[in-house]
C-alpha cells in the first residue's frame, strides 16, 4: 500500500508574494489525489514546514497554515517539519511503516526543495517513492521558469529516485 503525503501547501508559500507556477491545477490535482487515497483507504499526510520561534514561519504562524483550498476531512495525518527532507527530524518513515505503508505518493510544495528532497530520502529509507508529474509547484525563479524546474525535476528524479506518475495513472 502507499500512503499520500503533500508537503507544504501553506498559505505562505502558496498565497505568499511568490505565486506558484499553475497553483489552481495543482489544487485540483491535490483534491483528486486526496480523493482516491480517502476511497482507497490509504492513509493521508500533510507536512507544514516551520522555522524557528520568531521567525515569520514559527510553529502557530499563519503563514504556515494549509490552504483552505484543500478538500481535508479531518482523517488526515498533518505534522511539522523544519528541514526540506520530511523525513529528517520526523516520526513520518515510522509513521508510514505504522500504517503498513510500503510506498509514498509524493505532491506538493516548493519541486527543488522538500519535493525533491523527500523523493530522494525515502527512496534511500526503502519506501516505494511515486512523485505525481503535474502534482508539484514552484516559482519562477531568475535562472530558471517554474515550468523548467519541474520538468528538470520529473526527468532527473524519475528511475533512480522515484517513480513519475501523472494523477490520472495512479491508483492507490
Amino acid at each position: 500500500m502507499h500512503a499520500l503525503l503533500i508537503l507544504d501547501m501553506q498559505m505562505g508559500l502558496f498565497h505568499g508574494p511568490d505565486k506558484p507556477w499553475a497553483g489552481e491545477a495543482l489544487l485540483d490535482t491535490l483534491n483528486t489525489l486526496l480523493s482516491k487515497a480517502r476511497s482507497a483507504g490509504a492513509p493521508v499526510f500533510l507536512a507544514r514546514h516551520v522555522g524557528p520561534p520568531g521567525s515569520p514561519i514559527e510553529p502557530g504562524s499563519p503563514l504556515t497554515q494549509l490552504v483552505p483550498q484543500l478538500l481535508l476531512t479531518g482523517n488526515e495525518v498533518v505534522f511539522e517539519k523544519n528541514r526540506p527532507n520530511a523525513f529528517a527530524t520526523t516520526d513520518l518513515a515510522g509513521q508510514l511503516k505504522a500504517r503498513g505503508a510500503e510506498g509514498v505518493v509524493i505532491a506538493g510544495m516548493k519541486t527543488q526543495y522538500c519535493v525533491d528532497s523527500t523523493c530522494r530520502a525515502a527512496r534511500d529509507l526503502g519506501f516505494d517513492a511515486v512523485l505525481i508529474a503535474e502534482g508539484h509547484t514552484c516559482s519562477d525563479t531568475p535562472a530558471l521558469s517554474a515550468q523548467e524546474i519541474i520538468a528538470h525535476h520529473n526527468a532527473t528524479l524519475a528511475g533512480p529516485f522515484c517513480r513519475v506518475v501523472r494523477a490520472e495513472d495512479w491508483h492507490f
